[in-house]
């Protein structure tokens, strides 16, 4: 793997974390005031409408897949990977969307960012290794993530649980991503997670909350961003740079979206910023600087050492 494209995938991986970090702000949003929408509800749609605006992608041909160094997977195998990918999104997505009606929007953005530990630990499960460095890194961003959001605070309710869960779906579709990407048409991965997942959602929604077409028209600002730029956009850069950087990688690099959040929050929100989380900033952006100390390997299932 060249160091070219190695920082190609770190810098799309960058710019998903900008645009998921700044999305944590606008889903806050959509759950404020009487008479808000539902998460479930919100969470289904911002999937759905993630899916959708990438259709028309579908008959652009990707060039770059003929050149992947791994066979392309069978149609069934395929249909299986953005079905798996598509109910762990709507699974993370209505779990995280939920918790945030019972915690603090901090705590939320730590336990979710928690994934950067979850990915490699349920990597080991299935035979995936990584690099001593890291692990390193994952240590060093959990910590800084810890200090960014969650200093000093309660950092236990029912909500945390409920964001926690939502944390292992988004390590699992990290890792089914890594599993695929190298080998399908990143638009039809990319859209077909997105249209799957917002259809179990808006299924789901449709069994248990009830929604007023005034709610949906006072939340289109929110699933405006949500929707085409954080779940469309965003989900298929990360499918992208998935092509080049392993999951334990990924999710080092996506770890920048506790970081994102927070700088958003304060400009947006005016919320507080202090020193403590400053000094968490700077330990994420050490975490990733360790994680380049060697370049990551291929995602490979077996029982080789990457070292």
């Amino acid at each position: 793997m060249t160091s070219a494209r190695v920082l190609r995938a770190d810098a799309l991986l960058l710019l998903v974390a900008l645009i998921w970090g700044v999305g944590f702000v606008v889903q806050k949003v959509a759950m404020e005031g009487e008479g808000a929408i539902g998460p479930v509800t919100f969470a289904a749609l911002r999937l759905f409408i993630g899916g959708l605006v990438l259709v028309p992608l579908l008959a652009v041909r990707n060039r770059s897949h003929a050149k992947a160094t791994t066979p392309p997977i069978s149609r069934r195998a395929a249909w299986c990977a953005m079905g798996g990918a598509g109910m762990l999104l709507a699974a993370g997505g209505i779990l995280q969307q939920w918790g945030l009606v019972y915690t603090e929007a901090g705590v939320a953005g730590f336990v979710t960012g928690l994934y950067v530990v979850i990915v490699p630990l349920l990597g080991l499960c299935i035979g995936y290794r990584v690099r001593w460095t890291t692990w390193v890194s994952v240590v060093l961003a959990a910590l800084g993530m810890y200090l960014l959001s969650v200093a000093g605070r309660p950092v236990f309710n029912p909500g945390d649980l409920l964001v926690l869960g939502g944390a292992v779906c988004w390590a699992g579709q990290v890792l089914v991503i890594g599993w695929v990407a190298s080998r399908m048409n990143p638009i039809m991965l990319a859209t077909g997670q997105n249209l799957i997942g917002g259809a179990i959602a808006l299924l789901i929604a449709a069994l248990t909350e009830q929604t007023s077409w005034s709610q949906i028209e006072a939340c289109l600002w929110p699933l405006a961003y949500s929707g085409p730029l954080a779940i469309g956009l965003g989900f298929l850069l990360q499918v992208v740079a998935q092509r080049d950087a392993p999951p334990a990688h990924t999710a080092i690099m996506l770890s920048m979206e506790a970081v994102f959040g927070a700088l958003a929050g304060w400009l947006l929100l005016s919320e507080v910023f202090t020193p403590t989380m400053l000094g968490g900033c700077v330990i994420v952006l050490v975490a990733m600087g360790v994680a380049q100390l060697k370049p990551p390997v291929a995602f490979k299932v077996d029982s080789t050492d990457p070292s």
